[in-house]
């Protein structure tokens, strides 16, 4: 299957950024490790800081299943939840953290209501447990 994991605004400092959140490992990193865990998989990875640059990259139609982390837009960006729900692929959310202990603004996403799943909380290892939720 190929998987397109696309994440949103300041995911590209994972490792760097609030480790006390976000953890310590970088992406590259841990794209490496679910290349390892899942080599009959093609992982695809995007990201970028800009939501039309975000909605362009899904609208390319070259993978077979989503793994957002769509990071602040999560909370405000009705053009990437509508770029969503009209993907006619499995498409699962994934936070590292929590949102729901987090502050009160992060506690509603606006884009979950067009995947079909949303995993929360289990840092890092959230992608995995989509990966594995795809196969």
């Amino acid at each position: 299957m190929k998987i397109l994991i696309i994440n949103g605004p300041n995911l590209n400092l994972l490792g760097k950024r609030e480790p006390e959140i976000y953890g310590s490992v970088s992406m590259e990193d841990y794209l490496s490790r679910l290349e390892k865990d899942f080599p009959s998989e093609e992982i695809l990875y995007y990201q970028s800081n800009v939501e039309g640059e975000l909605i362009n990259r899904l609208q390319e139609d070259d993978f077979e299943a989503v793994i957002i982390n769509p990071g602040a837009f999560t909370h405000y960006s009705y053009a990437i939840s509508d770029c969503l729900r009209n993907i006619n692929k499995p498409k699962i959310e994934v936070h590292i953290s929590n949102i729901y202990k987090r502050e009160d603004f992060r506690k509603k996403s606006v884009t979950a209501e067009s995947c079909e799943s949303v995993i929360s909380g289990f840092g890092m290892k959230g992608y995995q447990l989509a990966i594995q939720s795809l196969k």
